[in-house]
C-alpha cells in the first residue's frame, strides 16, 4: 500500500527503526510496509500521513499530489 514511504522516510533522515518506535509499531512490520509485503491498518496509514503531512492516497499510489485534505 505505502508507495512512497521509503523517499519520504530517507528525505527526513529516519531509519527504519527509528520511524517505527515513533509510530508504536514493530521495526519489522515497517520493513514489510516499504517492501510492499503487508499494508498497515487505516489508524497506522493514518498515522503516516499525519507524521508526514501527506495524503493517504498518495501513500498509496493513488495520487502524485502529496497535499492532504484536511
Amino acid at each position: 500500500m505505502c508507495y512512497h514511504l521509503r523517499e519520504l522516510r530517507k528525505e527526513r533522515g529516519l531509519s527504519q527503526r527509528a520511524l517505527a518506535k515513533l509510530l508504536h509499531i514493530s521495526h519489522s512490520a515497517y520493513s514489510r510496509y516499504e517492501r510492499g509485503q503487508r499494508s498497515p491498518s487505516i489508524e497506522t496509514a493514518y498515522a503516516l500521513a499525519r507524521f508526514y503531512h501527506v495524503s493517504i492516497d498518495y501513500l498509496a499510489g493513488i495520487t502524485d499530489d502529496p497535499q492532504p485534505y484536511w
